[in-house]
C-alpha cells in the first residue's frame, strides 16, 4: 500500500532539479558566431577539454573598450571568458567575475601597452613576416641608445615596406602590355596595387591617400637611415608612419580581397567580422555577422 501524500503547505515551494547541460545550453541567447568562437578559443587553449555548455553573462564598455564575460563549462573544469583581448580564467581559483573583470583589464592593459603592431588578429595573419619586419624595427626603438640604432629603426622600416608590396602584389595587377615592376621597388608596385585595392570612382579619395601615404613614408625611412643625426624623436615618427602605412594598406587589402558583405545579407547589420585563416583553400576569408549570427559559406 502506498504512503499517503502529504499536504503543501501554503506559501512553500518545491525547488526543481537542475536542468541537464544540454537543456540549458539550448536556452542560452547569444551570438552563435561569438559562441563558437569562445568554443574554439578554450579547447585549444586547454588542449583536450570539451566546451559542454557556455553563456554570455555580461558585457561592460570600459575606457572605449567592450568587454563580453562568457561563463563556460568543460567536461573538467569550468572558466570566465573574457574579451577584448582575450584571455580565460578557471572558476575555482576566480570564483567571482567583477574581480576578474577588473583584474583582466589591468592585465590585459599593461600587456597591450607593452606590445604594439597589428590593429587585430586578421591583420596579423595577413601580413604575418610584413608584422615581424615592423617588429623587429620597434625592438630596435625600444633599445636603441646611439645614432646607429635609431638609423637601423629606419633601415628595418624600408624592409617592411619592401616586404609589404612583395605580400600584396600580385602578377595580374599590372596592367596587359606594361613590365611589372622589380619585387623591390616599392613606389611602382605601390601605385599598382593601390589602383586595385581601391578601384572604381567611389574609392577615389582611399586610393590618392595610399599612394601619398607610403610615398612619404618610404622617403622617411630612407632618410633616416641616413641621417648622421638620428634621435629618438626621428625614428619614433618614422616608426608609427610606417605602421599607419601598414594600417591603412592592410585594412584595403582585405576588403579587397575577401570580398566581404559591407552588410549582413540577413539582417542588414553593417557589424560584419573578416577573418583569415591561411589553412582555407582557396578561400582564406570567412566572414561573420556580429548581431544574427550569418555566416559566409565558407564557414558553414
Amino acid at each position: 500500500m502506498n504512503p499517503p501524500r502529504k499536504k503543501k503547505a501554503k506559501g512553500q515551494h518545491v525547488t526543481p532539479p537542475i536542468p541537464s547541460q544540454g537543456i540549458l545550453d539550448s536556452f542560452t541567447l547569444s551570438s552563435p558566431t561569438s559562441r563558437r568562437a569562445i568554443k574554439d578559443y578554450v579547447e585549444i587553449q586547454t588542449r583536450g577539454e570539451k566546451v559542454q555548455r557556455l553563456e554570455r553573462v555580461k558585457t561592460e564598455h570600459i575606457l572605449e573598450r567592450n568587454y563580453d564575460c562568457w561563463d563556460v563549462h568543460t567536461n573538467r573544469s569550468r572558466y570566465w571568458v573574457i574579451t577584448s583581448p582575450t584571455n580565460f580564467y578557471p572558476q575555482k581559483f576566480f570564483p567571482s567575475l567583477d574581480f576578474t573583470l577588473s583584474f583582466h583589464i589591468g592585465f590585459t592593459t599593461r600587456v597591450l601597452a607593452a606590445q604594439r603592431g597589428a590593429p587585430d588578429e586578421t591583420h596579423k595573419l595577413r601580413l604575418n613576416r610584413v608584422r615581424r619586419r615592423w617588429e623587429e624595427a620597434a625592438a630596435s626603438y625600444d633599445s636603441g641608445e646611439e645614432v646607429e640604432d635609431f638609423q637601423a629603426v629606419g633601415m628595418k622600416c624600408r624592409e617592411c615596406l619592401i616586404e609589404l608590396v612583395r605580400q600584396t602584389s600580385r602578377p595580374e595587377m599590372v596592367l596587359n602590355g606594361k613590365d611589372a615592376p622589380k619585387h623591390s621597388d616599392v613606389l611602382a608596385w605601390s601605385q599598382i596595387i593601390a589602383d586595385s585595392i581601391a578601384g572604381g570612382s567611389s574609392n577615389e579619395s582611399i586610393r590618392s591617400h595610399l599612394k601619398t601615404i607610403i610615398k612619404s613614408t618610404w622617403q622617411l625611412d630612407n632618410w633616416l637611415t641616413h641621417y648622421r643625426n638620428a634621435t629618438r624623436f626621428d625614428a619614433d615618427f618614422a616608426l608609427e608612419s610606417t605602421q599607419s602605412v601598414l594600417v591603412a594598406f592592410g585594412n584595403a587589402v582585405i576588403r579587397y580581397e575577401s570580398k566581404s558583405p559591407e552588410q549582413c545579407p540577413k539582417c542588414g547589420s553593417y557589424a560584419i567580422g573578416v577573418g583569415y585563416n591561411p589553412d582555407l583553400s582557396p578561400r582564406p576569408y570567412v566572414s561573420e555577422c556580429e548581431k544574427c549570427g550569418w555566416q559566409s559559406n565558407e564557414m558553414k
